[in-house]
């Protein structure tokens, strides 16, 4: 099966476990991981209909949004602070920001390329050592401190859960919208309410749960790109 076949059935599986919890399907966006595969390939997924792509290295994000600026291109790696100057004029949105030192960087960039920088902020609602982000409890600092940013918007959350277990996945992205509804009670600085309507959790393997909660943006790699992904129900 090629990309554009895979693409199409991952789509249609979407779309229908978004109908299957009363979602409208046009609410999730289907992140196609790219970050494994050259440029041919993302023109296959786009000409199959993908209109939104992640990658983790700032070299591979700019070369494939230079090919393809009409796609959505966003950065779901770590970030470094030296690479923020390229990550940003290329990127529509960046997952994986949860360093308050960035802000200042970010906003300088996205000033400087003459945008708002849209992000979401990486939360460790596992708890995982061998995971990036903030703690839940430490969110709303971070929040805070983005409020001064004329140029950074903070637009969700991100999180991750543990491969190839269920139920720390269920845990985690309902850990993740509790935190989100949680947040949007509370009022910043500027006097606004925090407006988080993303939420980016799931991927391969464990999308179904994320979608399940409220997930907005799903990121699928291997289940797009790979002939050895065997999906799961």
């Amino acid at each position: 099966m090629g990309i554009a076949k895979r693409y199409a059935r991952v789509r249609a599986e979407v779309d229908a476990a978004c109908r299957e919890e009363g979602r409208d399907p046009s609410e999730v966006k289907l992140l196609a991981v790219s970050k494994t595969v050259d440029v041919p390939a993302v023109a296959e997924a786009i000409e199959a209909g993908a209109t939104a792509f992640g990658e983790n290295r700032p070299d591979q994000l700019v070369l494939k949004q230079q090919a393809y600026p009409q796609a959505e291109w966003h950065f779901i790696g770590n970030i470094q602070s030296r690479r923020i100057k390229d990550i940003v004029p290329a990127a529509t949105l960046i997952h994986s920001v949860f360093k308050e030192d960035h802000l200042a960087k970010i906003d300088a960039a996205a000033a400087a390329a003459g945008k708002v920088q849209r992000i979401l902020v990486e939360v460790n609602v596992s708890g995982e050592e061998s995971k990036s982000g903030l703690s839940p409890q430490e969110v709303w600092g971070f929040l805070q401190a983005a409020d001064a940013f004329s140029h950074v918007q903070v637009c969700g959350l991100m999180t991750m859960a543990p491969r190839y277990d269920a139920e720390t996945a269920e845990a985690t992205f309902s850990g993740l919208a509790a935190l989100r509804a949680e947040l949007a009670q509370r009022t910043l600085p500027s006097g606004e309410s925090p407006v988080l309507s993303e939420l980016s959790m799931g991927m391969s393997e464990d999308w179904r749960i994320a979608i399940r909660h409220g997930a907005t943006i799903v990121r699928i790699g291997r289940a797009i790109f790979s002939d050895e992904f065997e999906p799961t129900e």
